[in-house]
């Protein structure tokens, strides 16, 4: 089996770098990396995290009012 994974996208490289911070430290594994080219983004920049997490990682933005602009499972 492969791994899942998911983006979130974000309005800006500002919140996206906010958004890694509070992931991280709540213990989850994300990285910066550049939005994929099938997927349009205002921000050059998303967070890829394991898919099996997105109620998690959309919970830890929402608790730490990081606003972002969507969540995709890749």
């Amino acid at each position: 089996m492969s791994t899942q994974y998911g983006v979130v996208l974000f309005d800006s490289t500002q919140r996206a770098i906010q958004a890694e911070r509070a992931l991280k430290a709540a213990g989850l594994l994300v990285k910066l990396i550049p939005v994929p080219r099938q997927i349009s983004s205002d921000c050059g920049v998303c967070l890829r995290f394991l898919w099996q997490d997105h109620s998690r990682v959309e919970e830890v933005l929402r608790d730490h009012r990081v606003a972002f602009a969507g969540i995709r499972q890749l």
